[in-house]
């Protein structure tokens, strides 16, 4: 290019031989350095995402069985309910019951108060002796009326060694009673109320219980408690039999251990409710209240004598003894003079011992005893009839008396349980039991 030349400018060109001119620094924006990271890391993070997402579903879609691969009619679901072999519960038209005030209005005028008054006599620190008067109080049920008594059932430890007893109607009328009989084994008593000394105004506001049936009692049923919860007075307590046939052991005067078979219940039972009425939805008592499990730590357990068991020993107490010698009909008791413990199956398996009663005591001058019964020995029957129990041999045995004669089939101990016999036992009188 010569020197006349001239170099035009063409601001769409760069002229190559021209020299570049030196940019200028550009000024740093961090702000947007900043937001132009975090655009890219969102977009990095959605696209993984996305693919994770559809990777899930892919891989439950084939789970599920809803591959594409996989015919839509191959799909099951399953539905609440039954459609095997495998049947459903039933239905119940069980109620619930909370008002029970027409069974306790009906039942209340059978009920009664029992009082105890006991003398207790004890030595000195002088060595002379003293006496002092103790005050108890129980339930009853009015179980009978003749012309000239009327008769309550109740526990034998709610009168033991009373030497006063007083019955306090529903009216709150208070009235003289004796004891007319009474039973420690399964612990009734029977006392009478004579009719000379019941006002006109009482008679007519106390009726005499309607007795039902316990064989027909069903566990979880409704059930009701009537006493003198307490000694403050009748009170009412409602549950439900929460077991039958249990198995109770309770202690008897003499000291040995006796195990009945009672109704259980969580109505409630406090001290003061022995003797009184267990009541099912009809109004009918089907027990009578005996004892509360003594433990402290367990709560609702209350238990009552069946109804079914307990006629015959009342009815034995109240009419096969002297109405007016109450010393009599304590010697017409029968008894047989042994202690006896149930072997129930469970035993029975577990001890290689015949079902029936265990003889673990014999009494001196009783039966029992001159007839040779020994320690261990298994009781399997009576007058041919099974025992599975001491409450059979209890219930048989009241409807003897003193003098009658019995015969109980034995498995002796002696032969290691293989052989039996029959032995003939002549009842004696509770007045000659010595240990």
């Amino acid at each position: 290019m010569s020197d006349n030349q001239y170099y035009e400018y063409n601001p769409y060109t760069v002229n190559q031989n021209e020299p570049k001119k030196p940019k200028k620094p550009r000024k740093e924006r961090p702000v947007l350095k900043k937001l132009a990271k975090v655009i890219a890391i969102a977009l990095v993070f959605g696209l993984v995402s996305g693919l994770t997402f559809q990777g899930v579903n892919i891989a439950a879609s084939k789970l599920n069985g809803s591959d594409s691969d996989k015919s839509s009619s191959s799909t099951t679901t399953t539905t609440l309910g039954t459609s095997g072999d495998i049947g459903t519960t039933a239905t119940s038209t069980a109620t619930t019951i909370t008002d029970v005030s027409d069974i306790v209005t009906n039942a209340m005028p059978a009920i009664v108060q029992v009082t105890a008054v006991s003398v207790t006599e004890y030595r000195s620190l002088f060595g002379s002796g003293q006496s002092y008067e103790s005050e108890s109080a129980g339930s009853g049920i009015i179980i009978s009326q003749d012309d000239d008594y009327i008769y309550i059932a109740t526990n034998n430890h709610v009168v033991s060694g009373a030497s006063q007893l007083t019955i306090t109607f529903a009216d709150d009328s208070a009235v003289a009673a004796e004891i007319q009989g009474t039973d420690t084994s399964t612990d009734l008593a029977v006392v009478k109320v004579a009719m000379s000394d019941v006002d006109s105004s009482t008679l007519s506001a106390i009726a005499v219980a309607t007795l039902g049936d316990s064989d027909s009692l069903s566990v979880g049923e409704s059930a009701v408690v009537i006493g003198n919860a307490l000694g403050y007075g009748q009170s009412v307590t409602t549950g439900v039999i929460s077991a039958l046939n249990r198995e109770v052991q309770l202690e008897a005067e003499d000291g040995t251990a006796i195990t009945n078979e009672l109704i259980q219940t969580d109505a409630a039972v406090n001290p003061g409710n022995s003797g009184g009425a267990l009541l099912n939805m009809k109004g009918e008592v089907v027990g009578i209240v005996s004892a509360k499990y003594s433990d402290t730590d367990v709560e609702g357990m209350g238990y009552a004598i069946p109804i079914t068991s307990a006629k015959t020993i009342i009815e034995q107490l109240m009419n096969g003894q002297s109405v007016s010698d109450n010393s009599s009909s304590s010697s017409s008791n029968a008894y047989l003079g042994i202690a006896g413990v149930d072997v129930t199956s469970s035993l029975s398996s577990s001890y290689n011992l015949p079902a029936g009663v265990y003889v673990y005591g014999v009494y001196s001058n009783t039966g029992a005893a001159d007839a040779g019964l020994t320690r261990g020995d298994v009781i399997t029957a009576i007058d041919g009839n099974k025992v599975s129990g001491m409450t059979d041999i209890q219930s048989y045995l009241a409807t003897k008396s003193a003098g009658d004669t019995v015969t109980l089939t034995v498995c002796s101990a002696s032969s290691n349980y293989k052989d039996t016999e029959d032995v003939q036992v002549t009842l004696t009188a509770k007045q000659e039991l010595q240990q």
